[in-house]
């Protein structure tokens, strides 16, 4: 006769596995109800922007619908908190700017760490900069500006967003990389620092290149050099600041989708193959290209890699200088 203890055992390793195999079957059939994808800023931005249309194309390819959901506020915080305290099935997903890299080092108080509560799945673009001056100023290249600078130290104001923001980020390295002393001007947005850089109140700025081209083209705005590795496919005949003389400067903005943490890995997996396949396909690259944004499509893998060295370099910069976000 079985003792009660060895019947209580059996009941509950067959309630386990019975438990492991429904949550196994469960991520298999993901997913089997729509598919929330949040993103931490409001309608009409870069972001909100790529988001909706991987979102269309996700729809499509996993046969539920991916609903886009606009959770705006402390630059992107909200939105990415929201994220990391959901439920690990698969149904809550992040679109996350590059901001998501300087949350810790930025703010005094943090809900959640990105790092521990955020599961990646794939990186889906990254968004070079380019350098630009007014025609007013006496430069055409990144040499001539540094040259510039130092003769002039303090006298260029330089636009860019909040503080700490990437174009912000990239101006300090900038002044670091170059021993240089130009003024930072905080706006509160592309849209807002615009009419006073193409007026020439401020002198330079960096943003991103499908934003500034067309005053490029126009005359409005000198390029000096675009901030990535490569050179921007938009602005073909400008060369990179590595290019430039500075080894070594990237300043890129990318894109990802993260789930919460202790999602199925075969959930996760089965939305990277997928955003992968979407990647791969032209007419969404060329899309993404005429958005300034460079396609990428890697997997879990990559996009933890990138969340790391980005964090280790940002936070380190801001630290170091100081910065706060106000």
């Amino acid at each position: 006769m079985r003792s009660t203890s060895t019947i209580a055992r059996r009941a509950m390793l067959a309630l386990a596995a019975g438990l492991l195999a429904a949550g196994t079957a469960s991520a298999q059939n993901w997913p089997v109800k729509p598919v929330k994808l949040i993103v931490g800023f409001p309608p009409g931005g870069t972001t909100d922007v790529l988001g909706r249309m991987l979102a269309a194309r996700l729809s499509d390819k996993l046969g539920q619908q991916v609903v886009v959901e606009n959770r705006a506020g402390a630059s992107g915080i909200i939105g990415s908190d929201a994220v990391a305290k959901a439920p690990a099935d698969g149904y809550t997903l992040l679109f996350s700017s590059s901001t998501l890299a300087t949350y810790q080092a930025l703010y005094a108080k943090v809900p959640f760490d990105p790092a521990k509560d955020l599961e990646p799945v794939a990186t889906i673009a990254t968004t070079p900069y380019v350098m630009v001056v007014h025609p007013s100023v006496p430069v055409k290249s990144i040499p001539e500006l540094v040259a510039y600078a130092k003769q002039n130290p303090g006298k260029l104001n330089y636009a860019a967003s909040a503080p700490g923001g990437g174009q912000h980020l990239g101006w300090e390295m900038f002044k670091r990389s170059t021993q240089t002393h130009l003024v930072y001007v905080p706006y509160k947005g592309t849209g807002a620092l615009m009419p006073d850089l193409l007026g020439g109140t401020l002198q330079a700025g960096i943003d991103n290149v499908a934003v500034l081209t067309p005053h490029v083209k126009s005359g409005a705005l000198r390029p000096l050099a675009v901030t990535g590795e490569r050179r921007s496919a938009l602005l073909p005949n400008v060369p990179t600041v590595i290019e430039s003389g500075l080894p070594g400067f990237k300043v890129v903005g990318w894109f990802g989708v993260f789930a919460p943490a202790k999602t199925p890995r075969d959930v996760t997996h089965k939305l990277s193959s997928a955003i992968t396949e979407i990647l791969a396909d032209k007419a969404m690259r060329d899309r993404m290209t005429e958005l300034g944004a460079e396609p990428e499509g890697e997997g879990p893998d990559a996009l933890r890699k990138l969340l790391a060295s980005e964090s280790e370099q940002w936070g380190r910069l801001i630290r170091e200088l100081g910065i706060t976000a106000q």
